[in-house]
């Protein structure tokens, strides 16, 4: 017999559904206007524009380096980073704030079942006996979204979540970049190692011949005291990247979720080489950088707040209905004499707030302009950054070509140095110069490769470290 008690309650709300087809309060969402250049002003005159297959989601971009040790680390970096796992849990915890935003749409049902006993006055002034009255029922609220400030309440859990899980991705692309960057500079390490035990040879042989040539009367002990001194600090330099070695090291465990004690990566040999990267035209970053997304999303986010502010100066509609059994015995309760409900609408409108309302409209408004903001500064960071590293990698490899022939001039200078001293033309302080003078311009050409590295790490990031092949 419940379906007769809640039949009106039922009636009215398929009655009042019809208000939910109303207009929602507040603007509908428009993405902020930002200009957009029609080229890169770094870019190169040959530069390759990223075909469109390339801006799909996210995945394993780190492969143009051709490294499997970093496709590795990598792997482990987006599974296990702490970063990463702390963002992926924002995200599900703002996904869950749009069920609660959803569920506030429907009606709530709840039910009760109680027992007390109790003594009241007579209508003559006497006392009424004790009796106990046991109660079974159930009741439903339901506030109509008239106005739209549960939609809005909802569609701005929704662009909040939207937001997050462009965070989510933000974080994704930062630990990946971070890492691979990382190892990139290990690398340069161990090449900036071989380099200098190589160079160690040399040294230990040329003071094994400076101290020959002093016992056999041809060369000065400041000869041999300089070839020495060359062979000892050499050999301190390349003590001294031990400690960038093990930090590069630490980093990269921390990275993976791993405890720098867990991690050790073997020396390599191998340079890493300059991968080529596809622009992608300026108009895609919008969608291509996930923290241009998330802060668009935001911007939506905001806008519908400002309808929420806005539906608290109009009246909110509410049904509520209840029912059920009453009777001082539960052993006979549930029979039709003992049935009570209720039904009916409650319309509330808050007459005076002292300007409550119109103060939470205006810091919706300017929260809603300071997420424009927000979102503006970030597309211009975004082009910011590709111009940045557009420009570093360009000046980078006309750097390059420099260094490359200061290089061969610098071991053209050590030979010829080496020759003239074996000569006895010149003194041991020409071939300490010229030696170097040769290390340093090795040293050089590998810095501005590890710089290189990192450039182009930082423009694959920049254009939202989408896919590059």
């Amino acid at each position: 017999m419940t379906h007769f008690i809640f039949r009106p309650f039922f009636r009215l709300t398929v009655a009042s559904s019809f208000f939910l087809s109303g207009c929602a309060l507040g603007p509908d969402f428009i993405r902020p206007k930002v200009e957009t250049p029609a080229a890169f002003r770094e870019a190169p005159k040959n530069w390759k524009i990223a075909e469109p297959r390339d801006l799909e989601a996210q995945t394993a971009w780190w492969t143009i380096f051709g490294d499997p040790q970093l496709d590795k680390l990598a792997q482990d970096a987006t599974a296990s980073n702490q970063t990463i796992q702390a963002a992926e849990a924002s995200y599900r915890q703002a996904l869950a704030v749009i069920g609660s935003s959803r569920a506030a749409l429907f009606p709530n049902l709840g039910s009760s079942v109680s027992s007390s006993r109790g003594q009241s006055a007579s209508t003559n002034g006497t006392a009424a006996g004790a009796r106990t009255t046991d109660r079974i029922g159930l009741s439903s609220l339901w506030e109509l979204d008239i106005w739209g400030r549960l939609r809005r309440t909802l569609e701005a859990s929704t662009s909040t979540a939207e937001a997050s899980a462009g965070d989510l991705a933000a974080a994704r692309l930062s630990v990946q970049a971070t890492l691979v960057q990382s190892y990139m500079q290990l690398r340069i390490n161990d090449a900036q190692q071989s380099l200098l035990e190589r160079t160690l040879t040399i040294y230990r042989r040329s003071h094994e011949i400076t101290r020959n040539r002093y016992e056999a009367g041809v060369a000065s002990q400041a000869d041999v005291a300089q070839a020495e001194t060359q062979l000892l600090s050499t050999e301190a330099q390349l003590v001294d990247l031990g400690i960038q070695r093990a930090q590069l090291e630490h980093a990269i465990a921390a990275l993976t979720g791993k405890l720098p004690s867990d991690l050790r990566l073997a020396r390599s040999d191998l340079v890493p080489s300059l991968p080529d990267v596809p622009l992608a035209l300026p108009s895609t970053l919008l969608e291509r950088r996930p923290d241009i997304a998330a802060a668009e999303r935001r911007v939506a986010a905001a806008n519908a707040q400002i309808g929420v502010a806005q539906a608290a100066f109009f009246p909110s509609l509410t049904l509520s209905a209840s029912g059920g059994y009453q009777n001082s015995s539960f052993a006979d309760i549930l029979s039709a004499p003992y049935r009570f409900w209720s039904v009916g609408p409650a319309l509330a409108l808050t007459l005076f707030d002292a300007g409550a309302r119109s103060a939470a409209k205006e810091q919706a408004i300017a929260g809603y302009d300071r997420s424009v903001a927000t979102y503006r500064q970030t597309v211009l960071t975004a082009f910011q950054e590709v111009e940045d590293n557009l420009a570093a990698l360009r000046i980078l490899a006309a750097e390059k070509e420099i260094q490359k022939n200061a290089t061969r001039a610098a071991n053209e200078f050590q030979t010829l140095t080496n020759n003239q001293y074996l000569a006895g033309t010149v003194s041991f302080l020409n071939v300490a110069t010229a030696q170097a003078a040769a290390l340093n311009a090795e040293r050089s050409r590998l810095d501005i490769l590890n710089r290189q590295l990192v450039a182009t790490v930082g423009l694959v990031k920049a254009l939202g470290g989408e896919p590059l092949k």
